[in-house]
Formats: structure tokens, C-alpha cells, sequence
């Protein structure tokens, strides 16, 4: 199943994209080598409050030896505001539960930044104190997170260099994390991963959020949450999104669905809403900032699903509501048969309606970020949406077709996403106006 790293990249094949990361963070079995060697070993250096960390060779794979990770067979022991039902849910089909667990998570996270702002005025924090050594090994962990992005994320990485340099080491080191979780689940070592293998790494990661990373690229995004208001949570529940796909192939209603979209994709717009940062002529609150990126993440999240229905097949899994399939008539049995029939179409009709929706929600949100921050955004919401084009212009075939976005239309789209980046907030902002 392919994971929307949203808010900064560009859809296909070839190239990523997400508020677009890359075209996806798993993508079918197209994953990062994880055995690929680093350069150099790491010296022993002093991390956060004087904590002595060794920091081990590392690969952009996991590092399934590592005891916090685990290898082969290891087993251990209130009401919402209109803006939740407008923005996380503008179907207005899903039941509260997910929807309430959900915005609870965007009323932290933004809480999170207006604290930062109220405070500096600024969402860049620096370290209070930088030891001797430390700075040029954290510029290594991120020159290496900056290479993985130009490897494998060429779009994303393009436009990244729009952004200070602060920002844009920031979102390298989140680009990879993500990646490097992803792969748990869905690289070359995914048939040893057992959920308590996902435990290590959740330990782990409370461990570098806590100044005690493992290797130099858990080092970079360690450095990045100290300087920017980025809370942990998101990053659990995106873990929690692998551990749904190690005992789930269906999933009975959209409420169910969505819930795993918001933990595979939208975790992305919370954790890269504060390091794009809110233009400061904003007149958008920040929950309705968060709630756009969570929005987009949806979005590209279904669209990825759409896309692959055929490949997912191929594996055994159905990422579709059941009940709604059922409503259209159509079975689990239509599905691996794949055929294209009038029910389907309609079905897909309807799918690709409420994946628009989603996108509509998310471009009320991209103005309002910072300004070298607003292109590779729109950049992903432009690209990515057209992929919904390419599905109708395959007649609703995404069993045996795969739809992309030809190089010659992504040329096209990249100066209008320019363009639109160029334009400021709006003093009367379309989405709920700070008080």
C-alpha cells in the first residue's frame, strides 16, 4: 500500500512528491536498499543535557539488528468546531470517533506552534548550547538525510532548496524517518517484522526525541525536534499506521479508513506544518492550518488507493470501504477478478468525488503557509490530483492500468504551482480568521 508523504513532492513513478513529501513513502516493492553503507563511522559525541550516544554505522534501512527495532521471529513480551467537519471530514460521512481522535491530535500540534510563536515570534529554535564536534557531525547527518531525498524524492528535493536552509534540513531529516518506518513494513526484512519489532522502534524513537538517537540519521530528525515545535505523537501514530497493515487487509467503512489515511499520510502534514511554518500576514488560526495539511494528506492518501487497487489485489489486500462496495454491489470476488463493469465505474465515480473534496479542502491551507514553503506544496496538490484525471482517462481501470502523470503535463504544472505560490494570503482568509 503506498503512503502519501504529503505536502511536498510530485506524483509518480520516477519521481516523489507531499502539504507533499514524495509520491509515496512505500510504493509497491519500489524501496530504499537497506543495506546501503554510510561513509564513515561515528565518533562518540555528546547529544542534548551532556548524554554520552554512540552513534553506530548506519543504513537507510532500519537497522534490524538493533535491539530497539528487532529482527527475524522476535516477539516480546466534546463537540467538534464546524472548521473539524469542514476541513478533517468534508464528506461529512464519517462517524465522530475517528474524526474526534484525529482533530484532538491537530488541536495539540497547533497548540504546540501559537505557544513557539507567543513565546519567539519565530517557529526556529537553535540549540541552547552547541559542544565542540557536535555541529559538524549533525551538518553530516544532514548532508546524508539531503542526498537520500536527492536519491529517491528528486522532485521533493528540488523543492526544497526553495526554503531557508534550516527548514529545508529539517524536512530531509522527517523525509527519511518516515521512509525508514515505512520500510518496516513494506521493505526487503517486512516478512521478519512482528508488532513487537514496531515496538523497538517506537522505543526508539522516544529515545531520539529525548536527545539519544541511535545513528546519524536518527541524529538529524533528533536536532529538528529540538529547534522546531514538533511534538512526538504524529510519529507514533504513523507507526501505529504499520502495525494496522501488519493485521489488516479490509477495512469495513470509510470512518475505518480514514482513520489509517490520517496515520499513514497525515501524521506528515503535522509533523511539516511547523518546520514550512505560517506565513505571518496570516489571518488563518492554526488549527485551520494543520487541518489543510491533514486534508491534503487524506487526499493523496486515497488517491494512492485508487491508483493501486489492482496492485493491492495482487497482495490480498482491499483498501476500500466495505460497506460502500457493498452498497454499489460489488464483492471482495469483483475486486481480484478485475473487471471493469458500469457497477464499478460508478463506484469509482463516487471515490474519486470524495478524493476531490479532500484536495478542494487542502488548497484553502497551502496560501497561508510561509511563502518559501508554498511551491513544492502546490506543486504535490497539482500533480497529485491529476492523477484522479488519469484513472477516468483509463476508463476507470486501475486493475490492470496504472495511472500517472505524463513528464510533459508535469512540466506544465510546475510553473502554475509557482504561480499560485506567488500569491499571499488573503487579509480576509477563507478559512476561520485568528481572533
Amino acid at each position: 500500500m503506498s503512503v502519501a508523504f504529503l505536502w511536498i513532492v510530485t506524483p509518480s513513478v520516477e519521481i516523489s512528491n507531499s502539504f507533499g513529501f514524495f509520491d509515496s513513502v512505500r510504493d509497491g516493492n519500489r524501496l530504499l536498499d537497506s543495506s546501503m553503507p554510510v561513509s564513515r563511522d561515528w565518533g562518540s559525541i555528546r547529544a542534548k543535557k551532556s548524554r554520552k550516544q554512540k552513534w553506530n554505522h548506519c543504513s537507510l534501512g532500519t537497522d534490524l539488528n538493533y535491539s530497539s527495532v528487532g529482527g527475524s521471529g522476535l516477539e516480546s513480551g466534546s463537540n467538534f468546531p464546524v472548521l473539524s467537519s469542514m476541513v478533517a471530514n468534508p464528506a461529512g460521512e464519517m462517524a465522530i470517533s475517528s474524526e474526534q481522535k484525529v482533530y484532538n491530535v491537530v488541536l495539540k500540534q497547533a497548540a504546540l506552534v501559537k505557544k513557539q510563536l507567543s513565546s519567539s515570534g519565530d517557529l526556529d529554535v537553535k540549540l541552547d548550547i552547541v559542544l565542540p564536534g557536535t555541529l559538524s557531525l549533525l551538518n553530516e547527518a544532514y548532508d546524508r538525510c539531503g542526498e537520500v531525498c536527492a536519491e529517491y524524492a528528486k522532485t521533493f528535493y528540488l523543492g526544497t532548496l526553495l526554503m531557508t536552509p534550516e527548514r529545508r534540513r529539517a524536512i530531509w531529516a522527517i523525509y527519511v524517518w518516515c521512509r525508514r518506518t515505512d520500510e518496516l513494513v513494506d521493505g526487503p526484512n517486512a516478512s521478519h517484522i512482528t508488532p513487537s519489532a514496531l515496538d523497538r522502534w517506537e522505543a526508539r524513537l522516544e529515545d531520539l526525541f529525548q536527545g539519544r538517537p541511535f545513528d546519524m540519521l536518527d541524529a538529524a530528525l533528533s536536532d529538528t525536534v529540538v529547534k522546531f515545535p514538533v511534538d512526538i505523537q504524529p510519529f507514533k501514530d504513523m507507526i501505529e499506521g504499520m502495525r494496522m497493515d501488519l493485521k489488516k487487509s479490509r477495512y469495513k467503512s470509510f470512518d475505518d479508513l480514514y482513520l489509517y489515511c490520517y496515520y499513514v499520510a497525515g501524521t506528515v502534514g503535522l509533523m511539516s506544518v511547523p518546520i514550512m511554518g505560517i506565513a505571518p500576514e496570516s489571518q488563518a488560526t492554526t488549527e485551520s492550518v494543520y487541518n489543510a495539511a491533514l486534508a491534503l494528506g487524506i487526499a493523496n492518501q486515497l488517491t494512492n488507493i485508487l491508483r493501486d487497487v489492482g496492485e493491492d489485489a495482487g497482495r490480498g489486500r482491499i483498501y476500500l470501504p466495505q460497506d460502500e462496495l457493498a452498497q454499489a454491489g460489488l464483492s471482495d470476488d469483483d475486486i481480484f477478478v478485475g473487471k471493469v463493469t458500469d457497477k464499478w465505474r460508478n463506484f469509482m465515480k463516487n471515490q474519486i468525488k470524495r478524493a476531490r473534496m479532500f484536495f478542494d479542502e487542502a488548497e484553502k491551507g497551502v496560501t497561508e503557509l510561509s511563502a518559501a514553503s508554498r511551491w513544492p506544496v502546490w506543486a504535490s496538490l497539482l500533480l497529485y490530483r491529476q492523477i484522479l484525471d488519469e484513472i477516468e482517462a483509463n476508463d476507470y481501470n486501475n486493475f490492470t492500468k496504472r495511472a500517472y502523470v505524463s513528464k510533459a503535463k508535469k512540466l506544465l504544472a510546475l510553473p502554475i504551482a509557482y504561480t499560485r505560490s506567488l500569491i499571499p494570503p488573503s487579509r480576509t482568509s477563507s478559512l476561520l480568521t485568528k481572533a
